[in-house]
């Protein structure tokens, strides 16, 4: 039987995560964490949690389909799809995100640092109702 790394940890851990589980975080993240994402740097994991609690308030569902993933000794890297549904991001609907995470891990296998990279304006901006519309048209003028 093969151990789970570090690395597999935290995927299984973000497919169950909800508003339910926040508290949890201690499980995956030092007390001294570092979260940077395209909206928000959070130092701290009681922080996180609370960062984390609020995000996942509206949210329906949210689940990750991960891809290509890799760790060397204490850094890991993991590109992803990332499927939500938002009680106030287009209409309700599904969306869908694609990113990238680069993860640090202190030498008991929890996450020191995580920096997610992933297009703000596909997950959040593009699904507010007046707005996205606005970034839509300016897309599609700077692609034609």
């Amino acid at each position: 039987m093969s151990q789970r790394t570090p690395l597999d940890a935290f995927c299984a851990f973000f497919n169950k995560l909800d508003k339910s589980c926040t508290e949890k975080l201690y499980t995956v993240y030092t007390q001294d964490v570092t979260f940077i994402d395209p909206l928000h740097r959070i130092d701290g994991r009681d922080a996180l949690e609370g960062y984390f609690a609020a995000l996942y308030d509206n949210v329906r569902y949210c689940r990750f389909t991960y891809h290509d993933a890799r760790q060397d000794g204490d850094i890991a890297f993991v590109t992803w799809t990332m499927h939500f549904a938002h009680s106030r991001l287009a209409g309700g609907r599904d969306i869908s995100v694609d990113g990238c995470t680069r993860l640090q891990f202190a030498a008991d296998g929890r996450v020191s640092q995580q920096r997610d990279y992933f297009d703000a304006g596909a997950m959040l901006y593009e699904n507010v109702p007046l707005l996205g519309r606005v970034i839509r048209f300016l897309k599609r003028r700077a692609s034609g």
